[in-house]
């Protein structure tokens, strides 16, 4: 036996406690997003806070940072693209960025975090801004104190970003949304110049319970496992993983709408599936994890955008669904429907905004978050500055706060910064993974038309999913697809299908 792998699996239990710690609290925040009455929210934030404490506490002892000296002295005896050398690689990575943070911050902005969800839970319905504005306050504060403690960076969302999407800073991002805007602008005014496509359809009355069931037989023929997940209603549809045989999602219902909870269960589905592929002896590991926000948002896009908002996926579904709804679809034609879910519009809210205008969605929010981490912008003045910046960007703007600024959870569920840029990151990357798969295996669309999506689920699986994090988000778009991330697959899939829909010449 190699003589590292005796301390290789004391690291391994040591880590496997503390990941039992944090999947605890990661319990408890699932609860408090979907069934916790509200009354439970003050000791939810105790409770929460103390786990993350723990957590912190436990990974950050010296002893830790012991082992994981000793063991990178020895880390050369594995192969360097081995489970080992990787785990020595991550753990050390994680270890380093988490001694930099006391655990008594972690503790209390974790509280703090738990209280703001509860205040915006109550604040987005009411239209309340000010209710909820000293928590942003406190965020933010929060925010740029977590920033600080990682000095050295060139901008302050620096560290943030690096967090969610290792080795991108905000110039990297900037320079890559400036080149993506160049693209979509003239795209949205193409297309919006266009008579737009009648979505009446999806607006009728299309009952709860029966909604619910489609999306759940929709996503278990993608593959995503219910013997190892479940879906529940949240405010705000999310992911969570407890363990590679517990990966949970949830979603929202508009009975007025029927894409709203639709396309969010495939979108989740989609982060799901990624986690549900993790290699199983990586599990209670930091490679049980995807790589990064740009890479896990690359899955949810995926299947929600290029699979199911295709022509070939609605070839087999669409009868379902009409057989589902047949008072509400029945007369419905194929076509109608299809340019129906791909009407591309100017919109307020960003989870319910198309493929062509959802980018600049996240711009927006991406800029914010800078311009608030930087000083230039104070929480006070940011509904206005939403308003001022949809009209300049979208031509459209929400007299109301709960369609503006109180819209997204992230900022108040979260920190501010590094929250949004995975989201362009992720769309670019899933054209990129999906012109990769067919390159591989053309025949997926034709499979996708008739219900079969093994060859693509497997693909994904084969050269991302059973990953994890054991390699960068960068190793991963280089192995899977040839080359490093690009955004020409991506603008030449919107082209293509959106000049098409929109008859663009």
């Amino acid at each position: 036996m190699n003589a590292t792998e005796p301390k290789i699996e004391e690291l391994k239990q040591r880590l496997a406690e503390i990941n039992d710690v944090r999947s605890a609290a990661a319990v408890l925040n699932w609860d408090q997003m979907t069934y916790m009455p509200p009354g439970g929210a003050e000791a939810r934030g105790r409770q929460v806070a103390t786990l993350e404490q723990i957590a912190h506490e436990k990974f950050t002892h010296p002893s830790i940072g012991r082992m994981l000296t000793e063991l990178r002295s020895l880390e050369r005896t594995f192969p360097a693209d081995s489970d080992e050398a990787a785990l020595i690689r991550i753990a050390r990575r994680d270890y380093d960025r988490a001694v930099k943070v006391p655990p008594a911050f972690i503790a209390k902005f974790s509280a703090h975090q738990s209280a703001t969800y509860e205040a915006w839970a109550k604040a987005r319905p009411a239209n309340d801004f000010a209710a909820v504005r000293p928590y942003l306050e406190k965020t933010l504060e929060y925010s740029r104190e977590l920033a600080n403690y990682f000095p050295g960076y060139d901008h302050i969302a620096d560290p943030l970003i690096d967090f969610a999407d290792f080795g991108m800073k905000a110039a990297t991002v900037r320079a890559l949304f400036a080149e993506l805007r160049k693209e979509l602008v003239p795209l949205v005014q193409a297309i919006t110049a266009q008579p737009t496509a009648d979505d009446t359809c999806l607006r009728q009355k299309f009952p709860e319970a029966q909604q619910l069931a489609f999306g759940c037989a929709v996503v278990k023929q993608l593959g995503y496992d219910f013997q190892r997940g479940r879906q529940d209603k949240t405010h705000h549809p999310f992911c969570t993983t407890f363990s590679l045989g517990d990966v949970r999602i949830t979603t929202r219902v508009k009975e007025d709408n029927l894409g709203d909870a639709l396309f969010s269960t495939i979108h989740e589905a989609g982060h799901a599936m990624y986690e549900q592929g993790i290699r199983r002896e990586l599990e209670g590991t930091p490679l049980a994890r995807g790589t990064s926000s740009g890479v896990h948002e690359s899955q949810s896009r995926l299947w929600e955008n290029l699979v199911g908002r295709g022509r070939g996926f609605w070839r087999y579904f669409y009868p379902k669904l009409q057989a589902a709804f047949p008072a509400q679809l029945g007369s419905v034609p194929l076509d109608m429907f299809y340019r129906a879910i791909n009407k591309v519009e100017r919109s307020l809210i960003r989870t319910d905004a198309d493929e062509v205008t959802y980018n600049l969605h996240v711009m927006i929010r991406f800029d914010f978050e800078l311009q608030l981490l930087e000083g230039k912008l104070a929480v006070r003045d940011l509904p206005e500055a939403w308003r001022e910046r949809y009209k300049a960007d979208l031509g459209i703007a929400s007299p109301h706060d709960r369609d503006g600024v109180l819209q997204d959870v992230h900022w108040f569920g979260g920190q501010i910064g590094g929250s949004f840029q995975g989201y362009t990151l992720g769309n670019i990357l899933s054209a990129q993974f999906y012109d990769a798969a067919l390159r591989a295996s053309p025949g997926i669309p034709d499979q996708i038309a008739n219900g079969e999506f093994t060859t693509l689920h497997s693909w994904l699986q084969e050269n991302i999913y059973q990953h994890g994090a054991k390699f960068t988000a960068n190793e991963i778009v280089k192995r899977a697809t040839g080359q490093p991330l690009t955004i020409e697959p991506y603008i030449r899939y919107l082209r293509t299908k959106y000049g098409e829909l929109y008859k663009l010449g």
